[in-house]
């Protein structure tokens, strides 16, 4: 029998460690668990070392699964579930093997008496702070199913807006690759046939072949500087963007940006409209729900835009009016906001603006597409036809010398 050190909790939350002997892990839970407290730590007590058991780290949980526990959630919440049985079933059917284990520790959490939303704030990567200050506004109102269902309908919202962009940049990104696999298969393979060609004719080459002849030799000899040139760039780039300068920056270049410049905004328009609507009818604070925007917004400049209303906003002024002084916030989009201030109906309205700049985006979105595709189709031409004639120029000089 080996001897087993553990941490739990009793009925009342009171924290308690101790030793006990046992065959295994699993008999020493099980037996802890007949004792009826709640285990927050379980360790195998060696000479010299002490060996923690314990789950791997849980992997990255996406977006949809969240939409759909949500939904599972607010279904058993409004079925009279207690909420330790629904966080049970939760944790036993998801098909996320992480959110399973976060959901599995949650559980314990609201057993030992912390309330919901304290358990789900633990796991910042997992539920982020709009899920987590939803549901505490749903525990003070009494409405958490409806609070929940609300959760659900948000993200499905913002996954059927990522979903249509992603689809749509799938194509042009797809004939990007197409042109540098391309690329990087004629200088490697096909440029070496006809530098062969030429040196045993020992005729002058034209400036383009010359240089194409260059790019094939410093590919085949040097691709190593090729490679890391490329993986700098995209460590360096990645680095300054990770800072708050250099992501308040990019921001603020992607603005302005000619048509990338206002489909970018849409999107993030569409993104705070949403969200604070979506904040507000579930009944958190003005002033929380424009922290948790601010945050949320996706963009820096937006999000800088935010944070000055609410300043504006805490000192007693309408939201609408500290958003109007921004070049961010368009004259429809507060106009629409003083109209809900001013009936009473702000999330209403912050939802009619959400949703005709998704219908926006998506137009956007489509159009952007058409006009990408024949410019991307044009690249490819350019790429491999003007290849094609910087190999096929010296063949003319070929029959001179030939003869």
């Amino acid at each position: 029998m080996s001897t087993y050190v553990y941490t739990v909790r009793d009925r009342a939350g009171k924290s308690i460690s101790g030793t006990l002997e046992g065959d295994s892990s699993a008999a020493v839970s099980a037996k802890l668990r007949q004792m009826g407290y709640i285990i927050v730590k379980l360790s195998e007590k060696t000479e010299g070392l002490t060996m923690t058991i314990g789950k791997p780290k849980p992997k990255k949980v996406k977006s949809k699964d969240l939409t759909v526990m949500s939904r599972q959630f607010a279904t058993m919440v409004n079925s009279g579930l207690s909420l330790t049985k629904c966080l049970s079933i939760l944790s036993d059917q998801s098909e996320s093997p992480g959110l399973r284990a976060i959901v599995a520790e949650v559980q314990k959490d609201v057993e030992g008496g912390q309330s919901l939303s304290d358990s789900l704030g633990k796991h910042p990567k997992t539920f982020p702070p709009i899920f987590v200050n939803m549901v505490r506004a749903g525990e003070t109102g009494g409405v958490l199913d409806e609070v929940l269902m609300r959760i659900a309908e948000h993200f499905e919202k913002e996954n059927a807006l990522r979903a249509k962009i992603k689809s749509a940049m799938a194509y042009p990104l797809a004939m990007f690759a197409m042109s540098m696999l391309i690329l990087f298969v004629m200088i490697t393979f096909i440029v070496p046939v006809f530098v062969n060609m030429f040196a045993q004719l020992r005729g002058d080459l034209p400036l383009p072949t010359k240089i194409l002849v260059i790019a094939s030799d410093f590919v085949r000899g040097r691709w190593y500087v090729l490679v890391a040139v490329i993986a700098g760039s995209i460590y360096g780039f990645r680095a300054y963007k990770s800072t708050e300068k250099g992501r308040y920056q990019l921001d603020k270049i992607k603005l302005k940006l000619p048509i990338i410049g206002k489909l970018t905004s849409k999107i993030a328009l569409s993104k705070f409209t949403r969200t604070f609507s979506t904040l507000i009818s579930s009944g958190v604070p003005i002033l929380s729900a424009l922290d948790i925007v601010a945050d949320t917004s996706g963009n820096a400049i937006v999000s800088e835009a935010v944070k000055k209303a609410r300043v504006g906003i805490k000192e007693g002024e309408t939201i609408s009016k500290p958003l109007g002084e921004s070049a961010v916030f368009p004259p429809m989009v507060v106009q629409m906001i003083a109209v809900g201030e001013e009936t009473g109906a702000l999330d209403s309205m912050l939802s009619k603006v959400a949703d005709f700049y998704d219908a926006d985006v998506e137009a956007s979105v489509d159009a952007l597409t058409s006009l990408i595709e024949p410019l991307m189709i044009a690249f490819l031409g350019l790429i491999v036809g003007g290849m094609v004639i910087a190999l096929y120029m010296p063949m003319f000089k070929m029959v001179t010398l030939i003869k």
